[in-house]
């Protein structure tokens, strides 16, 4: 995995199907990670208390109990990266499951290719110090986060305020899937919650000013019926 770390990093996965364990398994350990497993809820309960690994992979649907339910419980002590498994490819279990504090959501069946790089982006963040930065640039973006300046090939960008909060809720979590509800909440407020037709507005000015080809944002990429995710 090529990071920068003291140890290799430990992965725990938590899924029912030995064969998707063994698969996932198979896969991380070629990057050279640590990996552990579990087969129900109540395992993974234990396991993640007794190791703290590196990064959580969830399957939502266990035998014992919802995987949902073990998102929640470990939300309440660690933010620890959170990738879930799941054969659910509805809109609505993947927009619960991202409201419940997942990271990022991977349907099954899957590569391993797009597993391995889902995990690299999620312990790449886990990495990142938890003191602000005061500059981030992608592309030819460059953000000034204390003194608010967006600059694109070094000439200035005016964002209106909103914009200018909603890009930096999206730097803030870069690489993550941030749902309609969770940009709302963070930009416009718990009374703003159902009104997708905001986000598309903002998106599409941020777009507009910020990427190449607006029509096929490289930065800013829809999640279809989720939300957004802001990509280096």
């Amino acid at each position: 995995m090529k990071e920068t770390r003291s140890h290799p990093p430990a992965i725990l996965v938590v899924d029912d199907e030995a064969g998707i364990r063994r698969f996932v398994r198979t896969a991380l350990e070629a990057a050279t990670c640590v990996v552990s497993d579990a087969d129900c809820a109540a395992r993974a309960r234990i396991e993640l208390g007794a190791r703290v690994p590196d990064l959580l992979i969830l399957d939502l649907g266990l035998p014992d109990e919802d995987g949902l339910a073990v998102l929640a419980s470990l939300r309440a002590w660690s933010e620890m990266p959170v990738l879930v498994l799941s054969a659910r490819s509805d809109e609505h279990d993947k927009v619960a499951a991202l409201d419940a504090g997942a990271d990022d959501y991977l349907t099954k069946p899957f590569g391993i290719a797009e597993l391995q790089a889902r995990v690299r982006a999620l312990l790449r963040r886990s990495l990142r110090p938890a003191e602000r930065q005061d500059s981030v640039r992608f592309g030819d973006i460059e953000v000034d986060l204390v003194q608010r300046r967006v600059t694109r090939h070094g000439e200035p960008v005016h964002l209106t305020p909103i914009e200018f909060k909603l890009l930096c809720h999206l730097i803030a979590h870069t690489g993550r899937v941030l749902t309609h509800r969770q940009l709302l909440t963070a930009v416009w407020g718990p009374n703003h919650v159902e009104r997708n037709h905001y986000l598309r507005v903002y998106m599409g000015g941020l777009r507009r000013k910020l990427e190449r080809t607006p029509a096929f944002p490289a930065h800013i990429l829809t999640e279809s019926g989720v939300g957004y995710r802001l990509v280096p």
